[in-house]
């Protein structure tokens, strides 16, 4: 039998209440929830505790089944936001989700005191944008909690990053780099069994460099070795096929970038449209499904 479809290996991540969140056997769809007043790719404002804590149970209703909550925005260009504001955002809903929900969250942050208040609030997972090269701090926080860790590829920061896009060949340069991530986590206390590494689609990379991620990306989970967490949803690097439309139109295109990464070997989608993402998520699940349960 001729498998299409390269293998999703099958991990179970430790979490911090000494449960353990099992990946593998379906790609699962983590909500991205914004609590920020400029985010690229939603319409209005979730600063409100209540809208924000509302719009998390939403997503857990609608399949999701992990919750990433993002105090600073990271879109090209932003600007950086001190430790106490973002708290000040992330705090109140962490809390009112406490207790709430039954699927796992996630604080979206690259700084130590943060994910420190975050864990002690509730969260499980530390989603790291710059791949411990920000906040060294992060990873004794992240190793102390017993939490799990998202290590995304990244390089500079958000009014620097596109400067930074020059890759010999994008694959190898990016599984490097997330090595050298991996070796820091794990030289600093992390258990390699709490990593998930992410790509970083449109991080750092011009349009081609990210479907080159994407096209390649079951070759960059074979040499990582570790789950692998993908998060193309209405990012910029589709105007070169969608043109310059806004953000929030451009759902469509996520839905092929997901089911690329699904068909792939993702084990986890990061989005924003989590009742259609579901759903896209799910049919590709099964074509995987209907290729590999034969071999």
């Amino acid at each position: 039998m001729n498998c299409k479809f390269p293998p999703r290996p099958p991990f179970a991540l430790p979490l911090p209440n000494g449960g353990a969140l099992h990946l593998g056997a379906r790609c699962l769809v983590m909500g991205i929830l914004n609590v920020t007043p400029d985010s690229f790719a939603e319409t209005g404002s979730r600063l409100d505790p209540d809208r924000a804590i509302a719009a998390a149970v939403e997503m857990e209703a609608q399949g999701a089944d992990l919750v990433d909550v993002g105090g600073e925005s990271t879109r090209p260009g932003a600007e950086p936001l001190s430790a106490d504001e973002e708290l000040a955002r992330v705090l109140p809903v962490l809390k009112g989700l406490a207790g709430r929900l039954r699927v796992p969250l996630s604080i979206d942050t690259y700084k130590a005191d943060v994910a420190r208040a975050a864990l002690d609030a509730g969260a499980s997972f530390v989603n790291d944008v710059s791949g411990l090269r920000h906040d060294p701090a992060l990873m004794r926080v992240v190793a102390e909690r017993g939490a799990a860790l998202v290590l995304m590829h990244s390089r500079g920061g958000s009014k620097t990053m596109y400067a930074d896009a020059v890759y010999g060949d994008v694959v190898a340069d990016v599984v490097g780099e997330l090595k050298a991530s991996l070796a820091r986590a794990v030289a600093g206390g992390v258990a390699i069994e709490r990593i998930i590494v992410d790509p970083g689609v449109g991080f750092a990379k011009r349009p081609e460099h990210s479907y080159g991620v994407l096209a390649r990306l079951a070759e960059l989970a074979a040499a990582l070795a570790r789950p692998v967490l993908v998060g193309p949803s209405r990012k910029s690097f589709m105007r070169s096929a969608l043109g310059d439309r806004p953000s929030v139109e451009r759902d469509w295109g996520t839905a092929a970038a997901v089911t690329a990464a699904v068909l792939a070997g993702a084990h986890i989608v990061r989005v924003h449209a989590i009742a259609e993402m579901v759903q896209v998520v799910r049919v590709a699940d099964e074509i995987r499904r209907a290729a590999t349960n034969d071999c």
